[in-house]
């Protein structure tokens, strides 16, 4: 059973920047892998660590934000290559859900697929929680898809998600290749009904 995504709370961390691309959230040295695990460690690896490996500013090596199941992005996010590499490192480095003013049509549609909820909220709405977050590391932050609001401070916004992908995660649907699988035996019988002939046949 897929899990299903109502409310997703945790703290958050903020990444200032418009249309930050797919290049920059996986550098492409590091698609060279059979699976994708471990791509967590590689996460803005050109923005977090120098030549040598050592850390550089960075909100992601912030030890205030240490642990957070949040990320906080701005408009454009997830633009360029369509790498679905992306939203499996943000996964595996621990980030539950997205929140963002817009974010790339392919990103977006691969993040879902694995069940990593990508929702925007108004300019102004994100802006404010953008500043809170910044002022207050360790305000928690909710996610609900069910009501169709994040909740910080004592305040409530709107979250926008297209409706089918809002069901999806709901009701755990959000991985087609997933439903087919757990589909198998009827998938079976409905092969066993069909009209051409077969190999043992």
């Amino acid at each position: 059973m897929l899990e299903k995504f109502t409310t997703i709370r945790g703290r958050a961390v903020p990444l200032r920047g418009e249309d930050i691309d797919t290049d920059r959230i996986i550098p492409a040295r590091f698609m060279k892998v059979l699976t994708f695990e471990g791509l967590g460690k590689y996460l803005f690896y050109d923005e977090r660590f120098d030549e040598k490996g050592n850390p550089k500013p960075h909100p992601l090596n912030d030890p205030r934000y240490q642990g957070a199941s949040i990320l906080l992005v701005e408009a454009g996010f997830g633009s360029g290559s369509s790498r679905e590499h992306a939203p499996q490192a943000i996964k595996r480095a621990g980030f539950r859900a997205i929140i963002g003013e817009s974010f790339a049509e392919i990103f977006f549609g691969n993040a879902t697929a694995i069940g990593l909820p990508c929702v925007t909220l108004a300019p102004e709405d994100l802006g404010v929680l953008f500043k809170a977050v910044e002022e207050k590391p360790d305000l928690e932050v909710e996610v609900d898809l069910v009501n169709k609001e994040v909740r910080f401070g004592g305040r409530t916004a709107p979250l926008f998600i297209p409706e089918e992908t809002r069901e999806a995660l709901v009701e755990g649907l959000w991985d087609p290749i997933g439903e087919l699988l757990q589909a198998g035996e009827l998938l079976d019988e409905f092969d066993r009904r069909l009209p051409y002939p077969r190999r043992s046949e």
